[in-house]
């Protein structure tokens, strides 16, 4: 049975996060690290690490924490409210999911407990220069050499790749749509180059060369030919997470909005007591709760196993549009100051585009749930 209320125990999670988030990773700390080529804050890690937060959704076995989706969007709504800065997602979520779905148990024995003690980050590295989202979009080639592979190609928006360990490269192994295999990849490794993006959100992504870098059988996560359906598996559920982020800056810019909307005044009377004004914040209001009840419907779905082919692209798709658009409204009620860098919702206005175009886009999000809906059985 559908139940949409957190117990006791994640609202204390909830709490938690927000107050490790308030203390070590304020919106003072999120402007610090603007363009930074780490990009995060290591105090906000080591308390991620310490309350056994970056193993979230990771196996008991290997240090993790075990839980659910659900606790996983309590986390990332905190996430989004405070815009921490931070590589869990790319690391945690993503990279972790892979390993824990799919590695060797000598490469889960070795990585995670090393991921989920804040010791090692590891990031995908996944988009192409002008491909898409699908499979397809794999063009990175990995050819066979001796009882390894040469990887050649271009990745990119690949985060915190400077922070990393160890990337997990999507590569196309074979000429069929689906044949993409995950490959552990040395940053550091002879013919890796690292270039830094500078974005809208003003994080830490990077352009990624591989020129012939060499990598073992040992390196490939899972079986020959299974890593598409690995990272669409990942993906699935990691963008419930990516939504939840969503959610939160959604609540927080409403927040900051509607306060501005009282404490300003203009012709003797507050901007909320314009008619016009407080249609587009009720609007924003109503839309930002929808995307809440979507994202933790989805979670719940994936929390009970059950089928999360249209709720996840659903969610992600919804919430963040309602970021975009309740974060654009808030500029205009702000006004031109808004845009000034003093001002906390320019930083929400940035960031709410970049996950709107990121981790599947939007044209791509419909698209699955097009296929879910039409292909469905009847």
């Amino acid at each position: 049975m559908l139940d949409l209320k957190f117990s006791a125990e994640q609202e204390m999670l909830r709490e938690t996060v927000r107050g490790v988030c308030a203390t070590t990773s304020p919106l003072r700390v999120v402007r610090e690290l603007e363009d930074d080529p780490i990009g995060y804050s290591p105090d906000l890690w080591k308390q991620l690490a310490h309350l056994d937060l970056i193993g979230l959704q990771l196996p008991e076995e290997y240090g993790g924490s075990g839980m659910t989706a659900l606790e996983g969007v309590v986390v990332y709504e905190e996430f989004g409210r405070s815009l921490a800065p931070s590589p869990h997602f790319v690391s945690s979520v993503l990279s972790g999911g892979a390993l824990a779905r799919s590695g060797s148990d000598e490469m889960k024995s070795e990585w995670l407990p090393k991921m989920v003690g804040g010791e090692a980050i590891l990031t995908p590295a996944w988009l192409e220069p002008e491909n898409g989202f699908g499979p397809n979009g794999i063009q990175l080639r990995a050819v066979p050499d001796g009882a390894g592979f040469l990887l050649t190609g271009v990745k990119r928006h690949v985060g915190f790749a400077r922070a990393a360990s160890r990337l997990v490269v999507l590569a196309r192994t074979g000429d069929g749509r689906d044949d993409v295999d995950l490959f552990l990849v040395d940053p550091n490794a002879e013919g890796v180059t690292l270039t830094q993006h500078l974005t809208i959100a003003s994080d830490a992504q990077y352009r990624i060369d591989l020129d012939r870098v060499r990598v073992t059988a040992a390196d490939r996560i899972g079986a020959p030919g299974t890593g598409w359906a690995t990272w669409d598996a990942v993906m699935h559920e990691g963008i419930i997470l990516a939504a939840a982020q969503a959610v939160g800056g959604s609540q927080y810019a409403m927040d900051i909005t509607v306060q501005y909307a009282k404490d300003r005044h203009q012709f003797d009377k507050p901007l909320g007591a314009f008619q016009a004004l407080a249609h587009y914040l009720a609007d924003g209001t109503t839309a930002v709760d929808g995307a809440e009840v979507l994202v933790h419907e989805a979670a719940w779905a994936g929390s009970v196993d059950r089928d999360i082919s249209k709720l996840a692209p659903m969610a992600k798709l919804f919430a963040c549009n309602t970021y975009r658009q309740v974060t654009a409204t808030a500029q205009q009620i702000f006004g031109g100051i808004g845009f000034t860098l003093e001002f906390d919702i320019q930083l929400f206005f940035r960031r709410a585009k970049q996950l709107q175009i990121s981790w599947w886009d939007t044209r791509y999000l419909e698209e699955l749930v097009a296929a879910a809906v039409l292909d469905a059985p009847r």
